[in-house]
This record gives structure tokens, C-alpha cells and sequence, in this order.
């Protein structure tokens, strides 16, 4: 699954989480850097333009609504080097890690909005995810309908508190993926 060319991209949410209470990185975020630096690849992260509240509820409120209306919230992408172009970046990988929380069974709507907005002729995609019980769900099949002329490979799942809270496991979960 290493390629020489690849890039970590992810979605991942602080503040007030369910599960593992108020962070400063998120759950998906702590699972990408893993994957970064076990690789030595650099990271991007799809920031919606308009951010979810810190407040659980809130944030499950506006999620829930954008969820109903199939919206397709407007995004930034922020390199995690500070890169000046990490859509070039994102041009010129040929493996693309994609990570997002588990919301109600679904990649949050902004990971819709991302990947319908590039070319993915020829890229590979793999998805992780990490979740509080849903596992992956159906978000590799999700991806694979949305990304024609990609290559979609099977994806890794983690318990966002395990993300959180337990670097080892993480660490282990990351490596026998990527073995």
C-alpha cells in the first residue's frame, strides 16, 4: 500500500466530541499523523469554511442538517507543513490516504464536497476512518461511486477514543493496516 508519492488527507473535528469530551486534535487527525509519519508523507486537512461549533450538540445539530439537505459545505485545504499549494500536492500524488469520522454511518459532508470537487483518474485512495461503533459502514462503497478512475482500496477503522487516548494501539492498528 507505500507509495513513494503519497499524501495523508483527513477531516477531523475538535472541541467537544462525543466519547472522549473537549480536544484540541481530533480523533482523525491523531490517526493521520500516525499514518504521516509512519510513511513519511505529508498531511492535509479539509477545513470546512465554516466551522462546526465546539459544543457536541451544536455541531451534531448543524451536521444533522447539512446530513438532510445534502449539502455540500465549501472547504479550505491546509497543509500540515505549510505548504503554499496543497492542491498541487494533492495533483501530484498517486496515493492519497483519506481519513474522516464515522457521523450517523457517513463521511461527513465536507469529505462529500472534497472529493467531488478533483480528478481522480488514476490515483489510489485509501480510506480510515475512526468511529464510536459503526465502524468504516458503507463509506468505502461511497467513496468507490464518487471517485470514477480511482482505486479504491479496503479501509482501516479505529474507535475514535482509542485514537485519542492510546498512542500504542494506534500506532499497531496503523502499522498492521499499512503491512
Amino acid at each position: 500500500m507505500l507509495s513513494n508519492n503519497a499524501v495523508v488527507v483527513y477531516f477531523s473535528r475538535i472541541g467537544e466530541n462525543y466519547s472522549v469530551g473537549e480536544i484540541e486534535v481530533g480523533n482523525t487527525a491523531k490517526v493521520a499523523q500516525v499514518i504521516a509519519s509512519r510513511i513519511g508523507a505529508p498531511t492535509v486537512e479539509i477545513v470546512p469554511v465554516e466551522p462546526y461549533p465546539n459544543v457536541y450538540d451544536e455541531a451534531v445539530a448543524q451536521a444533522t442538517q447539512e446530513r438532510s439537505a445534502g449539502a455540500r459545505p465549501a472547504f479550505t485545504l491546509v497543509a500540515g507543513d505549510g505548504a503554499d499549494n496543497p492542491a498541487a500536492m494533492l495533483d501530484s500524488a498517486e496515493t492519497i490516504y483519506l481519513g474522516y469520522p464515522i457521523w450517523w454511518s457517513d463521511m461527513p459532508m465536507p469529505v462529500y464536497t472534497f472529493l467531488e470537487s478533483r480528478d481522480w483518474s488514476g490515483k489510489t485512495i485509501a480510506p480510515f476512518c475512526t468511529h464510536e461503533g459503526s465502524g468504516l459502514a458503507d463509506t468505502v462503497a461511497s467513496i468507490r461511486r464518487v471517485v470514477v478512475g480511482a482505486t479504491v482500496l479496503d479501509g482501516m477503522e479505529l474507535r475514535g477514543a482509542v485514537a485519542q487516548n492510546d498512542v500504542d494501539a494506534t500506532v499497531r492498528a496503523v502499522d498492521g493496516w499499512l503491512g
